[in-house]
């Protein structure tokens, strides 16, 4: 029978059903996520389906994300709405609670939790129910009387098994409302959309201490290396959930099927230069404060044997809390410095350090923190003498701080300066070296950056070339046939 053929009457009824059954699709968003099968599939989203699964052990996750992979929607707003109905898929390997639960959404402000947590969970105000919680399940919606078309509280129901057990709550909050409106009752699951004051979220950490609640974080980390992201990230890297007790994983736009190449390309253009890494990978970026705010893929290279007659030298800082140095070679014919080599370490004597040095080239020239020269407590002899007297080929280097730091970044933005991506020490320092709020430089885990500063700005100048003997000796031959570093028009060592 085709559409020709009903009467009036009966074509009124179907378009009422037609209509009937998008408003129910609209309703039960819920079910529609994460199908067995096509392109939007679960399989098709594993950094989402790692974050859920992680519920089970760890009370603390964060999805530290790239923008538009579905950090509110298809992560913690998804499984908020599961824990508030209790309709979790059979397919859900994350915690379930088999009762209603006490839960809060937050925001950075009221207006944001309004048109974002608010519309993904509920819909917009004038469409209640066609969010990710079914209309069907809403009850009692309360509105926020400080806020135009924000709900303040609602009530959800809860089933088990399928029956219905009673009325999980939800309130709506803002960090901008300060940490003491989030003081208060117990609470069994917290939902952070975007990045919260750190102490916000202890207190939030505090209110599900009791229930062996959930807190769960949503953000692409634009504020970079903050309180709040190293609680996930000790040193600005990932660690092991084992070593924090925390659960983090960082997703880019290729976790995200539903953003076309078209869409990364334009997202990609329209960014700033310093935004790149945050934005598109989830990496934090420290932004305006950076001392040097250049994406990581600009300076990071794989290693690679670069020639023995390449000049190498390196920087050297002293101090009891860490002793640092960094080597680089210098590919003199294109002017670029490579960083290849690291070392750093803490509370050790200076045989400790000179002897890890002396490894990596006891012909390789440094130059040192000039704040060397001060005398040690222990026998009052300059440390720097004595690292001299321990066999190190030691100079002072230059130490004008904010010329060295030009220095430095000139380089890495003229793609003068590349780093093995090896340097794992570096790259920590790297990731949170930044100035405060006065723009004075943050002194604290920033060892191998000195370092660095020293060799740009004085070890290029006295880097050495590896000397015939030591080439010979490490190629295991009586003479170093071959090696001339004359025929590269430079000076033999």
């Amino acid at each position: 029978m085709s559409l020709n053929d009903l009467t009036r009457d009966e074509k009124v009824v179907l378009a009422e059903l037609m209509q009937e059954k998008y408003r129910r699709t609209l309703t039960r968003k819920l079910y529609t996520y994460y199908p067995e099968e096509g392109s939007l599939s679960r399989h098709e989203y594993p950094k989402h389906m790692m974050f859920f699964d992680a519920g089970r052990i760890y009370r603390e996750r964060c999805f530290m994300a790239a923008n538009r992979v579905g950090k509110t929607e298809g992560c913690t707003g998804y499984e908020l709405a599961l824990h508030l109905t209790g309709h979790y898929p059979d397919w859900w390997t994350g915690r379930r609670y088999d009762r209603p639960i006490r839960a809060w959404a937050a925001g950075t402000t009221s207006e944001t939790t309004r048109d974002i947590i608010q519309r993904k969970l509920l819909g917009p105000i004038t469409a209640i129910g066609t969010g990710l919680i079914p209309e069907a399940d809403i009850v009692d919606p309360k509105r926020d009387s400080g806020i135009p078309d924000a709900i303040g509280t609602v009530q959800v129901r809860h089933y088990t098994d399928g029956i219905e057990d009673g009325l999980s709550s939800l309130s709506f909050k803002a960090y901008k409302q300060g940490r003491k409106s989030f003081e208060g009752d117990e609470q069994d699951c917290i939902m952070l959309d975007e990045e919260p004051p750190a102490d916000i979220y202890i207190e939030c950490v505090i209110r599900t201490m009791t229930t062996g609640g959930l807190i769960m974080l949503g953000f692409t980390p634009l504020e970079g290396i903050s309180e709040t992201v190293l609680m996930f990230m000790p040193g600005g890297q990932i660690s092991a959930p084992n070593v924090t007790g925390k659960f983090m994983v960082s997703a880019t736009w290729d976790d995200a099927p539903h953003l076309s190449q078209k869409d990364k390309d334009e997202l990609w253009s329209s960014l700033p230069p310093h935004q790149r890494d945050a934005r598109s990978k989830g990496i934090p970026s420290i932004g305006s404060g950076a001392i040097y705010p250049v994406s990581e893929t600009d300076i990071l290279v794989d290693p690679f044997q670069f020639p023995d007659y390449w000049p190498r030298a390196y920087g050297f800082d002293v101090g009891w809390k860490a002793t640092a140095s960094v080597w680089g070679a210098v590919d003199r014919e294109n002017d670029i410095l490579y960083l290849y080599s690291e070392y750093k370490k803490g509370h050790s004597e200076p045989p400790v350090h000179v002897q890890a040095i002396k490894n990596r080239g006891a012909w390789i020239p440094g130059v040192g923190d000039p704040a060397s020269r001060a005398s040690n407590q222990r026998d009052g002899e300059s440390l720097l003498n004595e690292y001299i007297s321990l066999g190190l080929d030691l100079s002072l280097a230059d130490n004008t701080v904010e010329a060295g730091l030009f220095d430095v970044y000139t380089r890495m933005v003229t793609g003068r300066l590349k780093v093995f991506k090896t340097l794992v020490q570096w790259l920590e320092e790297f990731r949170i070296y930044r100035r405060d709020e006065k723009g004075k430089v943050v002194k604290d885990n920033d060892h191998l950056m000195d370092a660095t500063r020293y060799l740009v700005r004085s070890g290029i100048s006295c880097a050495r070339i590896m000397p015939v003997e030591t080439y010979a000796i490490r190629n295991n031959i009586e003479q170093a046939e071959g090696y001339d570093p004359l025929r590269f028009g430079l000076r033999r060592q």
